[in-house]
């Protein structure tokens, strides 16, 4: 058994004290670069990083052959309004038909809350898409931050850290939230490389998206500690 400091590492406090950490450093990060970009201080980088990604000789054509541009749009499609209001619906499903409701209801506010903050912050910024190079795919709405990235932030962070609480297993647990990550990941290169944003828009929409998937984690650990939502169960 541990004894005297090392024993701390072993309380429950420590998961809160770093995801805490993790909440105000993202949100940080999100003012910090929405300051600049208000500012316009990372014109100067976007616009280099938009240009890398394109052919020179015609900036309607994305660097690399035409299948990785096909895969990037299916990329991008993984983080539309549609495939996540679909798979959030498919979770609460699923989590209801086990038994969880209690857990079925913190996806449901979490990920419609996430919703409602990703709407209420493009209307807030209001800034303009790319006109640097042709979009390669329709857009409707506001660039900054990018919605795809913090609604695929939101959503497969959220249900990935969710989902992880209540597994077994760790690397079960392990898998889930690096599998969200790497969508969360796919999803905002796509929408650089397609042109539809700017990347200073995508990494807006992961800080923000992160923290809002941290936030829903740590108020998902208070309720389980007051068993209010489903227990973890037991590492194995």
């Amino acid at each position: 058994m541990l004894r005297g400091p090392l024993a701390r590492f072993r309380r429950p406090e420590w998961p809160v004290l770093l995801g805490l950490i993790g909440v105000f450093g993202t949100l940080w990060l999100f003012i910090a670069l929405a300051s600049n970009v208000i500012e316009g201080e990372t014109h100067a980088f976007d616009r280099r990083i938009l240009l890398a990604l394109r052919n020179p000789d015609d900036l309607s054509d994305p660097i690399g052959p035409v299948w990785v541009e096909e895969m990037m749009r299916d990329f991008s499609g993984l983080g539309s309004t549609a495939v996540l209001a679909i798979l959030t619906a498919a979770v609460v499903v699923y989590l209801l038909l086990a038994g969880k409701d209690r857990t079925a209801l913190v996806v449901f506010l979490s990920i419609g809350s996430g919703q409602i903050l990703s709407t209420a912050l493009k209307l807030f910024f209001e800034r303009p898409r790319p006109d640097l190079v042709p979009h390669a795919t329709v857009v409707y709405t506001s660039s900054f931050p990018s919605g795809h990235s913090t609604m695929s932030a939101i959503v497969y962070l959220t249900l990935g850290a969710l989902l992880a609480r209540v597994e077994a297993r760790r690397r079960e647990r392990i898998f889930l939230v690096s599998f969200g990550a790497l969508l969360t990941f796919l999803v905002g290169t796509s929408r650089v490389y397609l042109g539809v944003h700017w990347p200073t828009d995508v990494l807006g929409g992961w800080t923000i998206g992160a923290a809002w998937a941290l936030l829903w984690w740590l108020v998902t650990l208070k309720l389980q500690s007051g068993g209010r939502v489903e227990r973890e169960p037991p590492s194995t």
